[in-house]
């Protein structure tokens, strides 16, 4: 076990601007020589960054380390702004609390009552690319419009709204992409969009999950009125955002994998570990966020973290360590085993995953069966990728068929 000199200068993280959906080779470097590292974010104060599986799975499932601890601290991260994470900035217990009124509606039994829905949904929209013809932008035919009238239909939404609540939600994963001042409006438009629906749930109550976390509010005194509008605003946002990005990054890479492209197309039992693969090997984190802070003395990866020091851990890096998986940075479609932390890990793994899951499993069954030779349509070098984010994405994704 090892100390990091006092005169250590750390770096600069994230190493580089996001490229594509490619890893920077760095990571790799530092899982083989320096798995834990110290570095210096834009903003906030040095870190910790942990690369290798085993080391991201402690920090982020280890009660050692704390996200409520990060609350008063100048915080790492890649904003300027430091912004009230609601439920992901606390710890158990008060974390438990709002995390088992909401887990009800995300279990595996619910999803699944969901996926015929989700599936006639995928049906209607990707036909309706197919009905307005080649060129179409897959993210707005598809991969925008599923998560979002899914999401809205659990929560109690009105899905009308979604050009507003859309927007307000970039909000939650932008860096760079809008000015701090734009950010905070955005987020308050949401938090006030939200109180509203509140609002009318107790005038006209309701039985989706909207409905229920009133009760919980007005009834079984579990929840604070902040608490409340967060939690459905952190829900509404995270519920949609990630999947909309995930859907054309999962349809790109496999269209520039044709051979896997064609194995799913021809074997469709291969999708749900399609997509977990999937999960694996794209890197949807630019970089890393979400410091957890040491509440004592921890040695990690070899190296002695103090009580008080933030870690940060890259997702991305742990999913290519080639320790826990076989030719990591190759894309397999039949990988077995796959414990992958796509979704992270502990007790901020994402309450969603299995909603999520889903609705990959049906975008990805639809297409291939409904545009089973769908193609890119555009050079490699005209498509426009999302910047200033906490992830990676198309702005657009022109297809033909």
């Amino acid at each position: 076990m090892t100390e990091a000199p006092e005169a250590t200068i750390p770096q600069r993280y994230p190493f580089s601007d996001p490229d594509r959906l490619m890893l920077d080779p760095r990571y790799a470097q530092l899982r083989r020589e320096e798995p834990l590292t110290r570095v210096r974010m834009p903003f906030g104060e040095p870190t910790w960054l942990a690369t290798r599986h085993a080391d991201v799975r402690t920090v982020l499932g280890d009660p050692r380390f704390s996200r409520a601890a990060a609350v008063g601290r100048d915080e790492p991260r890649s904003t300027p702004q430091q912004l009230d994470g609601g439920i992901l900035s606390m710890d158990p217990p008060d974390h438990t609390r709002l995390r088992r009124l909401v887990a009800k509606a995300f279990t595996a039994r619910r999803v699944e009552e969901l996926r015929p829905r989700t599936r006639a949904l995928a049906e209607e929209l990707v036909d309706g690319m197919l009905a307005a013809g080649p060129p179409a932008d897959l993210v707005a035919h598809v991969a925008t419009p599923l998560p979002i009238r899914v999401i809205c239909e659990l929560l109690g939404v009105p899905v009308a709204d979604q050009d507003r609540f859309h927007t307000w939600s970039e909000a939650i994963v932008s860096t760079t992409s809008l000015p701090p001042e734009q950010i905070q409006h955005y987020i308050g438009s949401l938090y006030a969009y939200m109180g509203e629906l509140i609002a009318r749930r107790r005038v006209e109550p309701t039985d989706d999950l909207l409905g229920a976390m009133v009760r919980a509010r007005d009834a079984d005194d579990r929840l604070s009125e902040e608490e409340v509008v967060q939690l459905a605003a952190g829900l509404l946002a995270a519920g949609h955002e990630t999947t909309v990005t995930q859907i054309p990054n999962m349809v790109y890479v496999l269209l520039n994998h044709p051979d896997q492209w064609d194995r799913l197309r021809t074997e469709p039992a291969l999708v749900p570990g399609a997509v977990e693969e999937l999960m694996r090997f794209i890197p949807l984190g630019a970089g890393a966020a979400f410091a957890r802070y040491a509440l004592e003395d921890v040695e990690l990866g070899g190296v002695l973290v103090r009580a008080g020091e933030p870690v940060v851990v890259s997702i991305p890096s742990a999913n290519r360590d080639e320790s826990v998986f076989a030719e990591a940075d190759r894309l397999d479609l039949t990988r077995a085993a796959n414990p992958h932390l796509g979704f992270g890990h502990g007790v901020h793994h994402c309450v969603g995953a299995q909603l999520a899951r889903m609705e990959l499993q049906v975008v990805l069954e639809t297409l291939t069966v409904r545009a089973p030779r769908l193609r890119l349509a555009v050079p490699e070098a005209e498509l426009t990728w999302k910047s200033g984010l906490l992830v990676r994405g198309l702005v657009a994704l022109p297809v033909a068929w």
